[in-house]
C-alpha cells in the first residue's frame, strides 16, 4: 500500500436487470473506499457499467488502474 501514487481510473461492472439505471450509485462504494483508505491519492477518474451477466454470477466487479512507485 505504501508504493500506491495514485488511482488513475476504476471501471465497475454491475451485475443487474433490464431497467436498473444505479450501476453509478453501486460502485460509489468502491470509490469511496479508495478516497477513504488512501486520501488524495484513492482519487479517481472513474466508469460504471450495467451487464446482465459477470463471471461466476458475482454482483459486481471492480477494475483498477493503479500507478506505483
Amino acid at each position: 500500500m505504501d508504493r500506491i501514487k495514485r488511482i488513475v481510473k476504476l471501471t465497475g461492472f454491475v451485475n443487474c436487470v433490464d431497467g436498473f439505471a444505479a450501476q453509478p450509485k453501486v460502485i460509489n462504494g468502491a470509490s469511496d473506499l479508495f478516497v477513504a483508505v488512501l486520501g488524495d491519492k484513492g482519487k479517481h477518474s472513474r466508469s460504471a457499467v450495467g451487464t446482465n451477466a459477470l463471471p461466476l454470477n458475482v454482483p459486481v466487479e471492480i477494475e483498477a488502474i493503479v500507478e506505483v512507485e
